[in-house]
């Protein structure tokens, strides 16, 4: 297949892109390398490969610029990773956030009913549960209230994609991804943060009591997930989450770095923030029936890889 992959050029995108170059399918990389980090991290994920890869740089906000792509480039499927991540900025910037990841996906299903293209996996996530008290969380459950704009965006991603499936008979699959690391993981998120601060003697922000818990996935794990999205026959829309299904609180994930990196961190103590979500928890049971998804990273193994990586990439840096 030929298939777009949409912020292809970041974390979990460059990890796919190299999983379906591996398969033999061929790749178009739309992304905007905009400057949320480091523009040229994105180009270091694809730089091992970007001989092999169409890349578009287009920004999802401008719908000539995403036609144009779709009218020039023969595609059979989508995968739609692009968006404005991370719960905190998107209360700083929810319209930034809306126009992205809400008018943006709508750009993408518009192109993809034009052009006839019958396959789309939404990169949706756990954030679309809120405060929900039922856990772990399951895709049956009925949402009433995300807790930030970058939740609210992603379940309105989510309906216009099953409103397209309805009207269009688009084969759409909605994946809820539970927090991912691993080896090129965004510079902004807690594991990433975490181990760069306490390398380096920095005092960490640890927003609350610690008693916060989150499902850390690792980037093979979800991007399993994803190749088997891609071939799944099921109904023409469906949701699935992609966890690991274990939790871990935030003062247990702090130990866990600091005996990786091996170094003691220094804990700056500040009030919870708005908008975070008290635990993250995967039912991952309809994944694994209907997707044969199968997570083996446990964070035990997972996180000395990613600090391993770590070290790595900032040595290189140096030289």
């Amino acid at each position: 297949m030929r298939i777009l992959v949409t912020g292809g050029a970041g974390f979990i995108g460059s990890h796919l892109v190299e999983k379906l170059l591996a398969a033999d399918h061929e790749v178009v990389i739309l992304d905007d390398f905009n400057d949320f980090y480091d523009p040229q991290i994105k180009q270091a994920n694809i730089a091992g490969f970007v001989k092999n890869v169409t890349v578009c740089e287009v920004d999802l906000r401008e719908n000539d610029s995403v036609q144009t792509v779709f009218g020039r480039e023969k595609l059979d499927a989508i995968v739609h990773l692009a968006a404005r991540a991370g719960v905190r900025p998107s209360i700083q910037f929810p319209r930034l956030y809306y126009d992205t990841n809400v008018i943006g996906t709508l750009h993408l299903l518009e192109a993809a009913r034009l052009t006839g293209i019958k396959r789309f996996i939404f990169a949706s996530s756990s954030s679309v549960y809120g405060a929900s008290r039922s856990v772990p969380f399951s895709e049956e459950e009925y949402l009433t209230q995300t807790l930030s704009p970058y939740g609210a965006t992603k379940i309105g991603g989510e309906f216009l994609c099953s409103t397209y499936s309805h009207l269009y008979q688009l084969r759409i699959v909605a994946l809820r991804y539970f927090t991912v690391y691993g080896p090129r993981q965004r510079p902004d998120l807690a594991i990433h943060q975490f181990t760069r601060r306490i390398h380096a003697g920095q005092p960490i922000d640890q927003f609350g009591d610690g008693s916060t818990q989150r499902d850390y996935t690792y980037i093979d794990d979800i991007i399993q997930g994803t190749m088997a999205a891609l071939d799944y026959d099921g109904p023409m829309y469906d949701v699935f989450n992609i966890g690991e299904s274990q939790t871990i609180q935030l003062k247990d994930l702090i130990l866990a770095i600091e005996n990786a990196v091996g170094k003691k961190a220094k804990i700056n103590r500040l009030p919870e923030q708005p908008g975070d979500m008290p635990r993250t928890y995967a039912d991952i049971s309809k994944a694994r029936k209907l997707l044969g998804y199968n997570p083996t990273t446990k964070l035990s193994e997972g996180l000395p890889r990613f600090v391993e990586w770590f070290l790595q990439s900032k040595s290189m840096r140096k030289e």
